[in-house]
């Protein structure tokens, strides 16, 4: 990176102790952001992360499926001054036929991945219109564009969250906030790693590139949203698949 393009600027970034999530925190890290990095589980993961973040950042432990955890995770913000980088990494899968699907891990999946969404796009867009800036990144999935068997739960979440991004980029250009979605692929991450190798060559028969993608790839798609060069992009989807959904 030949500048610190985000020198200066606040921003928090859920699900951000490991995987795609501590990765994009390390790129806007490097950038000169100072993070807000949320976290549920990972104490350890999270704590060693910080100490790779420029000084100031903070890490808080909260679940974004709840109120009280979206609170702790602006609480924290507005300590720093307010952020005007919001990305929205966490997420979790409850996989399963939908036949046999109980209701709780639908609604566990969509309580994570879309309300938690929803939440923390409420929160920060009320601080960035005082500031009338801001870009907002929300991580979704390729299964929400061509689904995916076994995941009608996750699939249904991630296109929740394609449709409340682009809304949202209509409601608050106005205010100078862009809003944008990124869509991963096959990304070798702890959830990729325990797949078997069936699976695996599988997935690399579809993909025109070969290889299963890395969590800094996805990474650098979201520091450029974030940044000034996409100054007049919003409301966009953006695929970081290597040609899968092609």
């Amino acid at each position: 990176m030949s500048r610190m393009e985000l020198s200066g600027e606040i921003a928090i970034v859920t699900g951000g102790s490991r995987g795609i999530g501590s990765a994009i925190a390390l790129e806007l890290g490097r950038a000169g952001a100072v993070i807000v990095l949320n976290y549920n589980n990972s104490k350890e993961q999270a704590t060693g992360l910080l100490a790779q973040l420029p000084s100031g950042s903070v890490a808080v432990r909260a679940d974004i499926s709840t109120e009280e955890g979206v609170d702790a995770i602006f609480a924290a913000d507005d300590d720093l001054g307010g952020a005007s980088i919001l990305v929205n990494n966490a997420g979790i899968t409850r996989d399963g036929l939908l036949p046999m699907m109980p209701d709780e891990d639908w609604l566990d999946v969509m309580n994570t991945n879309a309300t938690g969404t929803f939440r923390t796009c409420r929160a920060a867009s009320l601080r960035m219109m005082r500031k009338r800036r801001g870009a907002i990144v929300n991580i979704t999935s390729i299964s929400a564009i061509r689904g995916n068997s076994g995941q009608t739960n996750y699939s249904a979440s991630k296109a929740a969250v394609i449709g409340l991004s682009r809304s949202l980029a209509r409601e608050l250009g106005r205010r100078n906030i862009r809003i944008n979605c990124v869509a991963p692929g096959f990304i070798e991450t702890d959830m990729t790693s325990v797949l078997p190798n069936l699976v695996i060559e599988s997935a690399l028969e579809r993909i025109p590139l070969r290889r299963i993608g890395q969590p800094e790839e996805v990474a650098t798609m979201v520091r450029f949203l974030c940044g000034p060069d996409s100054s007049y992009i919003s409301g966009q989807l953006f695929v970081v698949d290597g040609g899968m959904s092609a």
